[in-house]
C-alpha cells in the first residue's frame, strides 16, 4: 500500500466509526422515546434491556452506513483541500480519481457488506427484536399499591391499604402496610361476587427471592368467608339459595401467598412474526412475491365465474339468438313469459340484483386491492436488499466531491451538507415507497427513487470536482453578480439612448 492510500484511509476510519456510532446512538434514543411508555413500571432487568437495544442497534446499520460514509468521506477530502494536500497530490501528477480509489474500493467492500447484512442478519435482528418489544409492551405492569385505591390487576384479587410506609433501604421485610382490605374472587368455576374478604390492621409485602410469589404478612385481623352448597328452594318471594354459611377466622399472623406468574415478560413463540416481510431474506421474498402473485391472479379469475349467481338467467352468444329467431319466427324472454311478473316487481327485482352486484364488485376490488397491495410491499422489500447497498456508492461519490470541492473539513459545514444530502435521500426513499406500496408508481421505480436521482447529481459532483470547480466559492457569485449587474446596465443605457433619438 503506497503513503498516499495511507493518508487517505487514515483520515477516513476515524470519523467513519464515529459517525456510525453517534447515528446508532440517536437512532436508539428515537426508540427509547417513542416506546417510553411501554418501559416503565415493566421492572426490566438489564439483560432484557440489553438485548433489546442490541437487536435495534443492528437494524440501525443499514441506515446509518449511507450518512458515515457520506460525512466521512466528505470530511476526509475537505480536510485535504483545507490543508493544501489535495493541491500538493496534483501539483505531484496525482489525479482527483487516484486519490479516491482507496476509498471507492472500500465504499464498494461496505456496500456489498451492506447487502450481506441485509439479507442475513438484518431478518434476523428484526425478527428477535420487535418479538421481544412486543413481549415487553403485553407484560403487565409491577405491582405499585397506592393509599385509598384499589389494586385490581392481581387476578383473583382486589387490594386496598389506607396508609403505605416504604421499607428501609436494603431492608429485606417489604413496605408496611395500615389498614388492609382484601377481597378475593372467584377465578374459576360458576361462583360469582365476593366470597372471601379479609381485613387487617397491618401487614408487610415483599416478593421471595426469585420473585415469582408475592407475600402478605397480615398482622391483627379477621378471614370472612361465604360457603353455600348451591340448593335452590323457591319459596313465595321467589328462588332463595339454601345452605349458605358465613364463617370468620381471626389471626394474629396470616401469610397470603399470591402467584407472579401474570407479570413480568413471557416469550412468544416467534414464528407468529415471520410472516412480515422484514423477517424474510431474499430467497423466502422471491418465494412468497410468486405466490401471492399465482393467489392474486387465480382469485381475479374466479370473481367472474362466482358474479353469475347474482344473475336470474345468462346471456347467450349472438349466433344462438339468431338460429331461436329463424326457428320460433319470434324472441320473447321466457322468464317474463313463464312467471307473468307484474312491471312493478319486476323494477324492484332488478334493482335488488343490480344492488347485490355492485356490493359483491366493491368487496372483490377491495380485496384484491389488499392483495395486490401485499405484492407490492414483498417486492418491495426485496429491491430495499439492494437499494441501501447501492446508497452507499452513492454516498460516497456525492461525499468525496463535495469534500474535493468545498475544500473544509471538521464538523462544521461538512456536518450541515451531509445532514442535507441524507435527509434528501430519506425523504426521497420514504416517498417512493409510499408511492410504491399506494401502486402510484411501478415497484422498482418507487424502490429505486432516491439513488436514481442522486447518482446523476454524485457524477455531476464528481465532474465538478476533477475540473476544481469553485462551485461553493462565494466569490464566484459575486463576479457573476457584478457581470450581470452591468451587462443590464449597459442595455438599459442602450435602449434608453435609442428612445431618445
Amino acid at each position: 500500500m503506497k503513503k498516499i492510500d495511507k493518508l487517505v484511509l487514515g483520515s477516513f476510519w476515524g470519523p467513519f466509526f464515529l459517525t456510525l456510532g453517534v447515528v446508532i446512538f440517536i437512532f436508539l434514543m428515537r426508540l427509547l422515546m417513542f416506546y417510553i411508555d411501554e418501559f416503565v413500571s415493566k421492572d426490566l432487568d438489564l439483560a432484557t434491556f440489553g438485548r433489546l437495544l442490541f437487536y435495534f442497534a443492528l437494524l440501525t446499520i443499514p441506515t446509518a452506513l449511507p450518512l458515515a460514509v457520506l460525512l466521512s468521506s466528505l470530511m476526509t477530502f475537505g480536510n485535504l483541500g483545507e490543508f493544501f494536500e489535495l493541491t500538493a497530490l496534483k501539483s505531484a501528477g496525482i489525479s482527483l480519481t487516484r486519490a479516491m480509489r482507496p476509498l471507492l474500493i472500500v465504499a464498494i467492500g461496505i456496500s456489498a457488506f451492506s447487502f450481506w447484512f441485509n439479507n442475513s442478519v438484518a431478518p434476523w435482528a428484526n425478527l428477535k427484536g420487535y418479538s421481544l418489544l412486543y413481549d415487553i409492551k403485553t407484560a403487565k405492569a409491577t405491582l405499585n399499591l397506592k393509599e385509598g385505591i384499589f389494586y385490581n390487576d392481581l387476578p383473583g384479587y382486589s387490594i386496598k391499604v389506607d396508609r403505605k410506609i416504604k421499607a428501609e433501604k436494603g431492608s429485606t421485610t417489604g413496605d408496611l402496610l395500615k389498614g388492609l382490605v382484601i377481597y378475593k374472587h372467584p377465578t374459576s368455576g360458576l361462583e360469582t361476587g365476593n366470597r372471601e374478604i379479609i381485613l387487617a390492621d397491618s401487614g408487610r409485602m415483599y416478593t421471595d427471592k426469585d420473585r415469582t410469589y408475592l407475600v402478605f404478612q397480615l398482622f391483627n385481623g379477621n378471614d370472612y368467608q361465604e360457603y353455600s352448597d348451591n340448593s335452590i328452594s323457591y319459596a313465595s318471594s321467589g328462588p332463595t339459595a339454601q345452605g349458605a354459611q358465613f364463617m370468620r377466622n381471626g389471626f394474629k399472623d396470616y401469610k397470603l401467598v399470591i402467584s407472579l406468574e401474570s407479570f413480568g415478560i413471557k416469550r412468544t413463540d416467534e414464528n407468529q412474526f415471520e410472516y412480515h416481510e422484514y423477517m424474510k431474506d431474499l430467497k423466502q421474498l422471491s418465494a412468497l412475491t410468486d405466490s401471492l402473485r399465482k393467489d392474486y391472479k387465480n382469485t381475479s379469475l374466479s370473481v367472474a365465474g362466482a358474479s353469475r349467481q347474482y344473475y336470474n338467467y345468462q346471456f347467450k352468444s349472438d349466433a344462438v339468438l339468431k338460429q331461436k329467431v329463424l326457428k320460433d319466427g319470434k324472441w320473447a324472454d321466457s322468464l317474463l313469459t313463464a312467471q307473468k311478473i307484474p312491471q312493478h316487481e319486476l323494477a324492484q327485482i332488478a334493482l335488488n340484483q343490480a344492488q347485490n352486484i355492485l356490493s359483491y364488485s366493491t368487496s372483490n376490488v377491495t380485496y384484491l386491492t389488499e392483495k395486490e397491495k401485499n405484492v407490492w410491499r414483498y417486492q418491495l422489500e426485496t429491491h430495499h436488499k439492494f437499494t441501501q447497498a447501492i446508497s452507499v456508492f452513492v454516498m460516497f461519490l456525492i461525499g468525496a466531491s463535495m469534500g474535493a470541492i468545498i475544500k473544509k473539513g471538521g464538523f462544521g459545514l461538512p456536518v450541515l451538507i451531509a445532514i442535507v444530502f441524507f435527509i434528501f435521500l430519506y425523504v426521497l426513499t420514504i416517498a417512493g415507497d409510499k408511492y410504491a406500496k399506494d401502486g402510484l408508481l411501478w415497484v422498482p421505480i418507487g424502490a429505486w427513487l432516491a439513488n436514481i436521482v442522486l447518482f446523476p447529481f454524485g457524477l455531476l459532483l464528481m465532474q465538478r470536482a476533477r475540473h476544481d470547480s469553485r462551485l461553493f466559492d462565494k466569490d464566484v457569485y459575486v463576479i457573476a453578480w457584478e457581470r450581470f449587474r452591468k451587462r443590464f446596465d449597459k442595455n438599459a443605457r442602450e435602449v434608453q439612448v435609442q428612445t431618445a433619438e
